[in-house]
């Protein structure tokens, strides 16, 4: 099997608003997919039904190999999730944190320090443990949430929106901890508003109104649009869908 994430005619309607159309979608092993739109497209909903927290209203979807509707409990164990809310004790220093996210992801006490090292490795917090964590910068705090939400290691990690509101610099070195994840065969699933994120995407959906209106690389969907930006390829794609 070489798809993570698959999804058939995937729809959500909550009474009669449908926040999900039908959408199909495959993401790769290993692979940075990009699942962009603006605010109510359906982007949160999609992931929240793909995590198990959400059952579908039709359609289906399979997250390494396990299906959302009858097997949620097995795809809990196998992801990560990130928010843009970070999801941290803020009262807890750093090492608290880490150790009460591999709590409630059953890491195994005999292997906890060693994870933990690497954890502080990777998101450069070594030597600052007991630091609390409502004392740490924007960036840090979200290289500390993005370290908690992997402690298990799991095989498909879902970041909603998880640089809004954090600087350039910030950013940019995330990005380059996500890069080194999916090399390292981490599947990512990641939303974002930034356009200049979207380049790091292997491939990507432009969601609009609850649909996948473009879908491709990001050098296909410009080729194919005649752009050389993504920022006017979100625009216009939108703006050919509201006038159909």
């Amino acid at each position: 099997m070489t798809m993570a994430v698959e999804a058939l005619k995937l729809t959500k309607r909550f009474n009669s608003f449908t926040a999900v159309n039908g959408i199909d979608f495959s993401v790769k092993r290993g692979e940075i997919f990009g699942f962009i739109g603006p605010n109510g497209a359906g982007k949160s909903t999609t992931i929240r039904m793909l995590c198990g927290i959400l059952a579908p209203t039709s359609g289906s979807a399979t997250v390494e190999g396990f299906d959302i509707d009858t097997q949620s409990d097995k795809i809990k164990e196998i992801i990560g999730y990130m928010s843009q809310k970070f999801s941290l004790y803020n009262d807890l220093t750093v090492a608290e944190n880490i150790e009460f996210f591999a709590g409630i992801h059953d890491v195994p006490s005999e292997t906890l320090p060693k994870r933990e090292k690497e954890i502080l490795d990777m998101s450069g917090l070594k030597g600052r443990e007991d630091t609390i964590t409502s004392l740490l910068s924007g960036g840090w705090r979200q290289r500390l949430a993005l370290g908690c939400s992997i402690i298990h290691r799991p095989k498909v990690l879902f970041l909603d929106e998880p640089t809004a509101g954090v600087d350039p610099l910030s950013r940019r070195d995330f990005w380059a901890l996500i890069r080194n994840l999916a090399a390292n065969g981490t599947t990512i699933f990641v939303t974002t508003h930034y356009m200049d994120e979207v380049e790091n995407c292997n491939r990507l959906a432009l969601v609009y109104a609850g649909d996948i209106i473009a879908y491709g690389s990001p050098s296909e969907l410009k080729a194919a649009k005649k752009t050389e930006s993504l920022e006017e390829l979100f625009v216009n794609s939108i703006r050919s869908y509201q006038n159909k």
